[in-house]
């Protein structure tokens, strides 16, 4: 990494802000005064999920691609992607005439494989892993003669990337900290080595999910093994690249770890708060906050939300288990005597407590209860656990035996 031609330079990455130069959204960068009250340090967000294809990385396709030879452009490019990277390509792609063929593997998300599709890319689905689809990717390019876009082992794709840390220290100069999402580690080398340039004193942090810890591995000599999936699909990567780690060793400072459940309550931080939609990798800069608070107390701390392409389903699902875990939605469990309004009376006593009822369940004979007695469970939506525990007493003041169950 020492002679000049493979190594990333802030010359790199200015030299990429002009290319991008009205092709991208100069995205905004805003403070967040509610988060910054939840994390204990002043919280500043970079919402790359505002992009046409609602992720960074078509920055760094597109850089790539302005590069091309007339000759490399007319025989196409090809990408492999989980899904960000593959819209990024197939849409500047389309935009500047070049074909475009995307491997992506067969779990990539539905709405990321349509909307790339809806680019007029090529789509080849191969391999179960990510892995898999690059060794499929790899082999598809050199046998049609394509230029492959790599999703992060790149200089002109990280260049690209780097141009958000450009970005955010010209909107927000006050950031002393910058918390990244590590996949392949693109996004983090890019922006690391701008804002190193500008800010020789600034704080680079990476954060990785538990389950994809390579980077992290790297780092701290670490032995964690990868899983199978991730809610933050976008950085399911098994490995950083080749040229990506020797500079998250030179310039990044620390890399932290965030559960599933850290990133789940992140996305819907976000969903409530700052009214925005982002996915798992998008979700895991608020995660660490929230997790390692101690580490960000007091500090000026940039999160790039990096992208807002999620399955409905899933968002639809982080919401639903979300108000489960702050009491906002509660199955109770009632056993009442047998007889005909019984249901109806404890829906009246539900409703004059300020329950709104979701689901019921009336139950007699898969039931431990004698003949003469019912169990109801109800879904109900609360005002939170405080108010659970009001609707619990009061039933039990009047008579029935209730509990919380989920």
């Amino acid at each position: 990494m020492d002679s000049p031609q493979d190594t990333l330079t802030i010359a790199d990455i200015r030299a990429a802000a002009e290319r991008l130069r009205g092709e991208v959204i100069d995205t905004p960068c805003m403070p967040s005064r509610t988060l910054s009250a939840l994390t204990g340090c002043e919280v500043f967000l970079k919402f790359e999920n505002l992009q046409f294809t609602a992720s960074f990385k078509e920055r760094g396709a597109l850089n790539k691609m302005a590069q091309l030879t007339p000759t490399e452009r007319a025989s196409g490019v090809l990408a492999v992607s989980a899904g960000n990277h593959a819209q990024g390509v197939a849409y500047h792609a389309q935009r500047m005439g070049i074909p475009a063929t995307i491997v992506m593997p067969r779990f990539a998300p539905p709405v990321k494989v349509d909307r790339t599709r809806s680019f007029g890319a090529t789509i080849v689905l191969e391999g179960d892993t990510f892995d898999d689809a690059r060794a499929a990717g790899l082999a598809l390019a050199t046998e049609r003669g394509l230029t492959l876009v790599h999703p992060y082992d790149d200089l002109a794709v990280m260049a690209g990337q780097g141009t958000i840390g450009l970005e955010m220290l010209a909107q927000q100069p006050a950031i002393d900290t910058l918390v990244v999402a590590i996949g392949g580690g693109g996004l983090i080398s890019g922006v690391a080595t701008a804002a190193r340039a500008i800010r020789p004193d600034i704080q680079i942090i990476g954060v990785q999910t538990e389950r994809f810890p390579a980077a992290w591995n790297a780092m701290h000599g670490g032995q964690r093994e990868s899983a199978q999936a991730t809610i933050a699909d976008g950085i399911a990567v098994k490995s950083p690249g080749a040229l990506t780690l020797p500079l998250i060793r030179q310039r990044v400072d620390e890399v932290l770890l965030v559960s599933e459940d850290d990133i789940e309550q992140a996305i819907l931080m976000l969903l409530e708060i700052e009214k925005t939609v982002v996915e798992g990798a998008g979700g895991v800069g608020l995660a660490a906050l929230m997790k390692h608070r101690d580490r960000f107390a007091g500090r000026k701390v940039g999160l790039i939300l990096c992208g807002g392409n999620i399955e409905p389903l899933v968002l639809a699902e982080i919401i639903e288990r979300g108000m489960v875990k702050s009491g906002r939605l509660a199955r109770l469990r009632l056993d009442v005597r047998d007889v005909p309004g019984a249901l109806a009376d404890v829906a009246t006593l539900l409703g004059k407590l300020g329950a709104n009822i979701d689901e019921v369940q009336h139950q007699r004979a898969f039931s431990s209860l004698s003949v003469e007695r019912a169990q109801i469970e109800v879904v109900v939506q609360t005002r939170g656990v405080a108010h659970i525990e009001q609707i619990l007493v009061a039933m039990r003041g009047q008579g029935y035996k209730a509990e919380r169950v989920g």
